[in-house]
């Protein structure tokens, strides 16, 4: 009886711990790119936030968990790197996996959307394209913004002749003019940036996937809420995910507002 009791009253203690753990984090903040539409920009009418397919997706995820979520501007890149290491902010929303950042974040996995990088041609192109050996040898451009994986990386560094230009217009102009013979360029971003300089009947994007990095949610070592219950739950939701359907309508939506935002006359624009 004394027995059970002891265990009852243990049982009883470790209730409001549990309940703690889950209840601690009630808010996370979080940052990432400001310049990776559509996944993740600036918002134009709110510059100190970001919007885009990962912050709309982790919105509605921690909001099934009860988590309210700021999706807020660090500055350029290796900015909210810094703030998210540090611990103060919480997470990044559009980490590419690399070994030297897993000292710091903790990745959850599977990665929140997949970013299709496809070889873009000018639409009267002879190059033959079905495996990366392919472009060995021609001349081609990539974005200096583009997030590549590492190997894929390594393996274009020794292997392709690309050259980096600050952004995708560039590339693309370097396309129709001739100086290479492919871009290499996310499937969307490629595809709302080809449509708003009016290249779309001129460049075609091969249908093969040349790369596909992961943009995962990264949570910081020195972060208060980094706990094994909310990457349990996270982890959970970002399984569920591919198969609601809801990665998909959020990039179309995404997808449109960002095109609606480069055909505005804002002089500004990259």
């Amino acid at each position: 009886m004394d027995l059970r009791r002891v265990s009852l009253l243990l049982g009883l203690s470790v209730l409001p711990m549990l309940s703690l753990a889950a209840g601690k984090c009630e808010r996370l903040v979080v940052t990432g790119s400001p310049d990776a539409p559509p996944y993740l920009w600036q918002d134009p009418q709110d510059p100190k936030h970001l919007i885009g397919v990962s912050a709309d997706l982790l919105q509605q995820v921690a909001g099934q968990l009860g988590i309210k979520v700021e999706l807020l501007y660090a500055g350029k890149r290796s900015q909210a790197l810094d703030e998210v290491r540090s611990g103060r902010m919480d997470m990044l929303a559009d980490a590419p996996l690399t070994v030297t950042e897993l000292e710091s974040l903790d990745y959850i996995h599977p990665p929140l959307v997949e970013n299709d990088y496809l070889v873009w041609t000018r639409k009267d192109s002879a190059l033959t394209y079905n495996e990366a050996q392919d472009l060995h040898g021609h001349p081609g451009a990539v974005s200096e913004k583009a997030r590549l994986t590492v190997a894929f990386g390594t393996f274009a560094e020794q292997q392709l002749t690309l050259v980096r230009t600050p952004n995708l217009t560039q590339a693309f102009q370097k396309l129709l003019m001739g100086e290479v013979e492919f871009v290499l360029a996310g499937r969307y971003s490629g595809m709302a940036m080809a449509q708003t300089l009016g290249m779309a009947n001129d460049l075609v994007a091969r249908a093969q996937p040349i790369d596909k990095p992961g943009l995962f949610l990264a949570v910081s070592h020195n972060s208060a809420c980094n706990d094994p219950w909310l990457r349990g739950q996270l982890a959970k939701k970002m399984t569920e995910l591919p198969a609601s359907g809801l990665t998909e309508a959020v990039l179309q939506r995404n997808l449109e507002r960002w095109k609606a935002q480069l055909q505005q006359p804002v002089g500004t624009k990259q």
